[in-house]
């Protein structure tokens, strides 16, 4: 019985996707996908960046390689993967990467939209922030005179 593998990461494109092929011509896409956290730290928020791989293989690794690019949003549906080995000296490697079984493109912005909308999540963060604060409310019935 094969036990629950399963991760959706959203984020943007670091670099152009690679399609490389196998010996046996199967195609496989690699790109990377940077994702952002927020987060509130001392009054202050912080931004904290995860930078994620992500192989496709055969036909969704031919439209992936077609319809990303740098920069592009990207939601991946998919499972993980480690890679193991060991390097020309004999230390041990490992890697965790996602192996892509749904992607969904996000439609592409200039930087001048990016910004903004990027300004507005922080935005959003902070109303979050004062949404979240728990304030007590009047129950109709016990308010009421009788």
């Amino acid at each position: 019985m094969n036990s629950l593998n399963s991760v959706l990461v959203e984020g943007n494109l670091v670099r152009d996707p690679v399609l490389n092929e196998t010996p046996k011509e199967t195609k496989i896409c690699n790109f990377t996908i940077a994702t952002n956290r927020y987060f509130k730290q001392d009054e202050e928020y912080q931004k904290e960046v995860s930078f994620i791989d992500v192989e496709a293989w055969s036909r969704l690794g031919v439209v992936c390689e077609n319809g990303l690019q740098k920069g592009q949003g990207a939601r991946v549906v998919g499972r993980l993967k480690q890679d193991r080995w060991n390097d020309k000296e004999g230390v041990f490697k490992s890697r965790l990467k996602i192996v892509a079984e749904h992607v969904e493109f996000k439609p592409v912005f200039s930087k001048e939209e990016a910004q903004a909308r990027q300004e507005a999540e922080q935005v959003d963060l902070s109303q979050e922030a004062v949404a979240n604060v728990v304030t007590p409310e009047l129950d109709p019935v016990a308010d009421s005179v009788i």
